[in-house]
């Protein structure tokens, strides 16, 4: 009989083997198969994630050496990482044979090796800690706490995204989708492990339709070596240049410097950087209200623990379809007199959002819908100030101006989520998983 960590080593390279417990040696192993799905399918091809999900597993177990040490909690963790991140991606993989074949490899492997689907998760690669005793990489180094040099000795250039929220209001997400909503009252803009983002709208005047945000809370939770928990709270006519606490950086830890306030514009214009996590944030007040705008690396934005509970992660999902206004067939019905006594003809709002818009995007027309809803010539600083956040913190300069609003119909979001057709050239490596499929149900 083997020993028990022979038998583990055994184990891990038998192993995906399939569902039941007595696969035999025969069955395809779980590292080859993941190999071959990496290899096989260009990421290019589908809206489905799941190569990403694959290549970030087999980065984290080193390519499957990983079980021939003691470390089989690390693995575990490892395990439910891909296991969120399958679940991050299932909405664009449905009848992706890549994406259900790892969810059964993860299933299996979870079983042989008694991981619970509770616990921890691993993180962006910012979290690894340095091994004990090198002096020059002790968790107090200022490098542990700054995102961008702690990927970059691990990985390229980390990609960068923008989300905005401003004006009646509108919303910019992550992924480039520009919405006009409602949503009245109280709204998380983003909720991550590392970061928490609350925003309350309120009617520009009593009984009006349209709503403008009077409140933003951003909460920074302690993270390792580098922060506290801090807590930020903006409101209409104050803008604070400093945290809940009084105090303009991180706390007392070593890293304290990697997350600070600047004040640009006293009362009108705050910058928060937090470097541990390569995160920039943008907060204005122009007239009464308040817009926000942030710049965040992908893997910080999609590092969440639980995907299910994070339908209303406004920045990463969007506006819920009964929250989104049709401008265009708000438009229509208003005409060219004023929607509201207060407000201003349309002729009159479009001269004056042209001044500081000359190029009529998305924008452009969200500045002459303020003006329509509200009559409040502020908010054609919001929508311009909105803009030259994206100017600053967008990292794809082809896309700072947006031309066609997104709008999801109910029946539209599920169309959309369904399978790419695979190109003919992976027609042949396609049949090849399906004839492996019994091995694997």
């Amino acid at each position: 009989m083997q020993p028990p960590r022979e038998r583990l080593v055994v184990t891990g390279r038998a192993g995906w083997m399939g569902m039941g417990r007595g696969a035999g040696p025969s069955a395809l192993g779980f590292w080859p198969t993941l190999a071959f799905l990496l290899c096989s399918f260009p990421a290019a091809t589908s809206p489905c994630k799941i190569l990403k999900c694959n290549s970030e597993f087999w980065s984290a177990t080193a390519g499957g050496h990983y079980l021939a040490s003691d470390d089989a909690p690390e693995f575990c963790t490892a395990l439910r990482a891909y296991a969120h991140c399958t679940r991050r991606t299932a909405r664009t993989c449905r009848g992706d044979l890549a994406y259900h074949s790892a969810v059964h490899g993860i299933e299996d492997l979870m079983g042989q090796h008694n991981c619970s689907k509770d616990g921890p998760t691993s993180q962006p690669r910012l979290r690894t800690l340095p091994p004990a005793g090198d002096s020059q990489e002790r968790s107090d180094s200022p490098e542990t706490c700054h995102y961008e040099k702690s990927f970059h000795r691990h990985a390229a250039t980390p990609n960068y995204t923008h989300c905005g929220l401003f004006g009646d209001p509108h919303l910019r997400t992550f992924t480039d989708r520009f919405q006009t909503c409602k949503v009245q009252g109280a709204w998380p803009l983003i909720d991550n492990s590392y970061l928490n983002v609350q925003v309350t709208n309120t009617p520009v005047r009593p009984g009006s339709a349209a709503t403008a945000t009077s409140k933003l809370t951003i909460i920074f939770k302690n993270f390792q070596e580098c922060v506290d928990q801090k807590v930020y709270q903006a409101e209409m006519d104050e803008l604070p240049a400093a945290f809940a606490d009084g105090s303009k950086n991180g706390g007392d830890k070593h890293g304290a410097s990697s997350l600070k306030i600047t004040e640009k514009v006293p009362g009108q214009h705050v910058e928060i950087q937090a470097r541990y996590i390569g995160t920039t944030i943008v907060v204005r007040q122009v007239g009464r209200y308040l817009t926000f705008a942030v710049r965040m690396p992908e893997e910080v934005v999609n590092a969440v623990e639980d995907r299910d509970s994070q339908g209303l992660y406004l920045c990463l999902h969007g506006c819920p379809v009964n929250q989104q206004i049709d401008f265009r067939a708000f438009r229509a019905a208003a005409g060219p007199a004023p929607a509201v006594p207060e407000a201003f003809p349309y002729e009159t709002a479009a001269a004056k959002c042209k001044e500081k818009l000359p190029v009529e995007d998305l924008y452009y027309q969200a500045c002459v819908f303020d003006l329509l809803t509200t009559g409040d010539v502020n908010f054609t600083l919001a929508a311009y100030y909105a803009l030259e956040d994206v100017k600053t913190l967008h990292s794809d300069k082809d896309k700072l101006h947006l031309y066609e609003r997104t709008r999801e119909l109910p029946g539209r979001a599920a169309a959309a989520a369904g399978p790419s057709p695979a190109p003919r050239a992976l027609l042949g490596a396609a049949l090849l998983l399906l004839a492996l499929l019994p091995e694997l149900a």
